[in-house]
């Protein structure tokens, strides 16, 4: 998993944590998920080890190691939906801004809980197989299924929810909690079903991406938002660009595919379906009246905040 060091303001950076007073809950964590494989190992060797014929032994081996990465995860992944239910009912997660001090209490606890799982996380995120990394998603709150690909990316483990069949791309970063300056901001971020995310993507906390979007590679999102059902987004930070319509019913008609496919013609019909933009029909002198009122609402908004 590829984080950029320009972006390094997610939870699981120790730069941004409180993490010295809770340093004990990760090795505890850490020890019981190695205690688990390390008695696996203990009853393979006592079941299977015979110095006149170790050839068992050492077939079987490769697949005992699968088998305690796994033990080691789910151990790891069960202590930690322990220690997290004993956490919440201390004091229950919430949204909103906080102030990014040991002092502010809810910055203490949504540091607790990122530590107590940043080890079942780094350990799913490790294994070959990313089946691991949606249960753990689905441990820790996140409403997502098995049918999504979340492997590539980085995702937060609370205030999430995803639909079905979502692709976060490579390096892509997926957020429900970001520092800004002095500041944590919590907010429920929202993604909907057949969502693509393009590679090195940023989708900040409380971003609600509507059903059928693709936001492309690159590109990233403000706090809290809305991109609407069945647009494509790019750009920093990401506008519309035109109509989605790899999902319609009628595609395959549009691209008119037959038994004798005709590769020229079906390249013509894809661009007029595909590479026109939303806004074409708008005049340049329409396109700069709009781009000056743009840069005149972002000077207002740059003066009033505080």
């Amino acid at each position: 998993m590829s984080v950029p060091s320009s972006l390094k303001g997610g939870p699981f950076t120790p730069s941004v944590l409180v993490r010295k007073r809770y340093v004990s809950y990760y090795i505890f964590l850490i020890w019981v998920s190695m205690i688990s494989a390390i008695l696996e190992l203990w009853l393979y060797w006592q079941i299977l080890w015979d110095p006149i014929r170790p050839l068992h032994f050492y077939i079987f081996l490769p697949l005992l190691f699968f088998i305690m990465y796994i033990t080691m995860v789910i151990t790891s992944l069960l202590f930690s939906k322990l220690l997290l239910i004993i956490v919440n009912a201390f004091h229950k997660p919430r949204t909103g801004i906080f102030l990014r001090h040991p002092s502010d209490k809810d910055y203490r606890y949504w540091s607790l809980r990122n530590t107590i799982k940043r080890w079942p996380v780094f350990c799913a995120h490790k294994f070959p197989f990313p089946f691991l990394d949606n249960i753990c998603f689905k441990m820790f709150g996140v409403k997502t299924t098995f049918a999504n690909s979340l492997f590539e990316g980085w995702v937060d483990t609370e205030f999430i929810d995803f639909g079905r069949e979502v692709v976060v791309g490579q390096a892509s970063i997926v957020q429900s909690a970001v520092i800004m300056g002095n500041f944590l901001i919590i907010k429920k971020t929202v993604i909907g079903d057949n969502v693509r995310i393009g590679a090195h993507c940023v989708v900040m906390p409380g971003t609600y991406i509507g059903k059928n979007c693709i936001l492309g590679a690159g590109s990233f999102t403000t706090v809290e938002q809305v991109l609407e059902d069945g647009w494509i987004y790019i750009g920093t930070p990401a506008k519309k660009y035109k109509r989605n319509r790899f999902f319609e019913e009628d595609l395959e008609d549009k691209l008119e595919h037959t038994q004798n496919i005709d590769i020229e013609k079906i390249r013509v019909k894809y661009e007029e379906n595909f590479f026109i933009r939303h806004d074409k029909h708008i005049s340049l002198r329409e396109k700069l009246k709009q781009r000056k009122e743009q840069l005149e609402e972002e000077h207002r908004r740059l003066a009033n905040a505080p």
